[in-house]
């Protein structure tokens, strides 16, 4: 498949842009590595959520724009609360991660008071808050 140049000029467009306003916010594009490769040529950073986390942590940058899931951003912020953290679409969810409920969570914790919560990272931020060990 041949790309029309139109197409690969509007795109540098935007690629142009987005590096623009990048450097007026002061801000660090972090890229899941699930993302489309097209992603990439905006990235500080590729990797999994929370090594991207991590990464942004690192930074001098204000704003954290995360391209990835919703609990991938919410990572960002528990790791960097005084930053802002930008997620482009908010209803991008993951399965896994959606499936566990805080409302099923509290349920279980009902049935079971004395059980410790282990979760997996890769959870909303609410249910972290409702764990005894995340990792």
């Amino acid at each position: 498949m041949q790309l029309h140049q139109p197409i690969l000029e509007n795109n540098q467009k935007l690629i142009q842009l987005v590096l623009e306003l990048k450097r007026q916010r002061n801000a660090v594009i972090l890229v899941h590595n699930y993302q489309n490769p097209e992603m990439y040529r905006i990235a500080d950073f590729i990797g999994d959520s929370l090594g991207l986390s991590q990464q942004a942590e690192k930074t001098d940058a204000d704003v954290i724009l995360f391209c990835g899931v919703k609990f991938m951003a919410e990572t960002a912020k528990i790791l960097n609360p005084k930053k802002i953290v930008l997620l482009p679409t908010l209803e991008a969810g993951c399965s896994l991660a959606d499936m566990a409920l805080p409302s099923q969570l509290e349920n279980i914790k009902k049935m079971h008071p004395n059980a410790a919560v282990v979760s997996y990272v890769n959870t909303s931020a609410e249910i972290k808050a409702m764990s005894d060990i995340c990792k």
